[in-house]
């Protein structure tokens, strides 16, 4: 069977299966068709899967490269020759409480020691307890551990020789009760929803844009006559939401889970917890902010019949977007400010600003309430309009269709 010119092969399925006398399809059964062409137009795009694997091998860089920068800073190599009984020990001991990772090396003699410098092996060498060897000069942390460590051994053998017992130097244990959130905790919760909110707002950007583009290249290749002939503008245009918007959900849980899992594996996170927290309640944000962008750039695809015009109509949206990323990030430095509060019940600005607030711990719960039933009303009033405007502006050639003129179409036909 052929099919006309610009049509494809999964749009002629669409349309044969609406068109049949035989079969009643319902509206769920023809918003999946036209879900399904675009989640498999989608899959077979090589910009699209290349984009992909491009974010995800950047954010596991990003963690491997942090990954490097702590250890990098953190471990140290010490070797010691001669020195008081239990003196590695007390090297590691020491080293431990200023937040280093020390290794210590014994040598039989002081030139071993001194090779092992020169050549780098070791950060540092210790001899007889009493001297340091270091190629050109001691690092403080490791300097304070070295003395440290000296120190109490010595002052422990001098009570021993005294006949005082050395335990009575031992530390008093304190126990400490928090009454805020750690600041690891809270920090890496807000470094968490920050780096998800770049990722949604990337994501909405690259989906919207493929959104409107499909509508743009539908309408100038007239596949959009033989589609409208065989299924109803709204449910063309929630096909479309959802088929990208599975393919958007898919993109993000998987980048999430791979930058988690290996900040995680690595321990860049130390409380996994409240970060695993964060990323659910930006996915579900993610959700509901991908259904009002996608209805508002399908709509200003159907605006225009030529790429070279789409930036124009696109540019609000992506203003509206860049303004949600920094008020996003401003809400983080302040995040019970007045800006940051309002902002985030403003349906398109809440999808990036509340996440972060919420990561903060400083949101009482009937805030993010609202903050829902705000974007949920917002959604259903953009996809009655827009649907309007969607189908009135599809048929529309020549240049750019005014919002105005599209309603006029759509309430003719």
């Amino acid at each position: 069977m052929s099919h006309p010119a610009g049509v494809d092969e999964h749009t002629a399925d669409t349309s044969s299966y609406d068109r049949t006398g035989d079969v009643r399809m319902t509206s769920s059964h023809i918003v999946g068709l036209v879900a399904r062409r675009e989640i498999l137009t989608r899959l077979k795009d090589k910009g699209f899967i290349v984009s992909s694997i491009f974010i995800i091998v950047l954010i596991m860089g990003s963690v491997v490269f942090q990954v490097l920068i702590q250890s990098g800073a953190s471990s140290v190599a010490v070797g010691i020759t001669g020195g008081p009984q239990y003196f590695s020990a007390a090297i590691e001991e020491q080293a431990d409480a200023l937040g280093l990772d020390a290794e210590v090396t014994e040598y039989d003699d002081e030139s071993t020691a001194r090779e092992a410098v020169q050549s780098e092996e070791i950060d540092a060498a210790v001899v007889d307890g009493n001297s340091v060897l270091v190629n050109e000069s001691l690092d403080d942390a490791l300097g304070a551990a070295i003395s440290g460590a000296i120190n109490g051994l010595t002052l422990a053998q001098r009570l021993t020789d005294e006949g005082v017992n050395p335990d009575i130097l031992q530390p008093v244990a304190l126990d400490v009760m928090s009454l805020q959130p750690a600041a690891d905790a809270a920090d890496e919760k807000g470094l968490v929803a920050f780096v998800s909110i770049l990722l949604l707002y990337t994501l909405l950007i690259f989906f919207g844009q493929f959104i409107a583009q499909g509508v743009v290249e539908e309408k100038a290749s007239r596949v959009i006559e033989v589609l409208l002939a065989a299924v109803k503008p709204w449910q063309l245009l929630a096909g479309k939401i959802i088929g990208l918007g599975v393919l958007a959900f898919a993109q993000l849980l998987i980048i999430c889970a791979a930058g988690l899992g290996g900040a995680i594996a690595f321990d860049v996170i130390t409380v996994p917890g409240a970060a695993i927290a964060t990323v659910v309640q930006v996915l579900g944000w993610f959700v509901l902010g991908f259904t009002l962008v996608a209805a508002l750039f399908a709509v200003c695809g159907a605006l225009v019949s030529r790429q070279e015009d789409l930036q124009t109509v696109l540019l609000p949206m992506t203003l509206i977007l860049v303004a949600a990323l920094v008020l996003a990030i401003t809400a983080g430095q302040n995040p019970n400010g007045t800006l940051a509060k309002v902002t985030s019940f403003l349906p398109a600005l809440s999808t990036m600003v509340m996440p972060v607030r919420v990561a903060t711990g400083s949101v009482a719960w009937w805030e993010i309430v609202l903050a829902v039933i705000l974007m949920l009303a917002t959604i259903v009033a953009v996809v009655r309009i827009g649907g309007r405007i969607y189908s009135g502006a599809l048929l529309g050639k020549g240049g750019r269709v005014k919002v105005r003129d599209a309603l006029a179409a759509e309430r003719v036909s």
